[in-house]
């Protein structure tokens, strides 16, 4: 079994798109016409191959309920890696992308929640060097 698709909520596609591509860097995957929504796909020409972040329409009053929730409890809907925390944040910081304080050390990991404008926040990580690669000590230690 494997992750192929995550889900963060939008309020607006178009805006979540231009978001995602144009500031992150991420690429349109698909854009498929869903009735008055769209199967909207990005990924990230650093990521794995296949994986997918679906751009998914808040249609149902109470997943916009649960995104204000979140978003207001400072709990961010998903989390991207980067191996180079200064730099990435630089560089976002330089698109005019919101950070919710500057990137700490905790224990194995740099962290940063930034606002991706769609109204969900996202945790920018990077793993301390020695958990970079593959191996599952990794996931043991985040985990715990």
């Amino acid at each position: 079994m494997q992750i192929k698709f995550v889900s963060v909520m939008v309020a607006d596609q178009e805006s979540a798109l231009r978001f995602y591509t144009t500031v992150l860097g991420f690429e349109k995957m698909a854009d498929i016409p869903m009735g008055e929504y769209r199967w909207l796909t990005v990924c990230s020409p650093d990521g794995l191959e296949g994986v997918e972040l679906v751009l998914e329409p808040m249609g149902f009053p109470p997943a916009r309920a649960d995104q204000k929730a979140l978003f207001d409890a400072g709990i961010p809907a998903t989390a991207f890696t980067t191996t180079d925390m200064q730099a990435e944040y630089q560089r976002l910081r330089g698109r005019g992308v919101r950070f919710r304080g500057e990137p700490v050390n905790v224990g194995p990991i740099a962290t940063v929640l930034l606002e991706d404008t769609c109204g969900n926040l996202i945790n920018l990580v990077q793993p301390a060097a020695r958990f970079l690669s593959d191996e599952p000590e990794f996931s043991a230690v985040l985990a715990s």
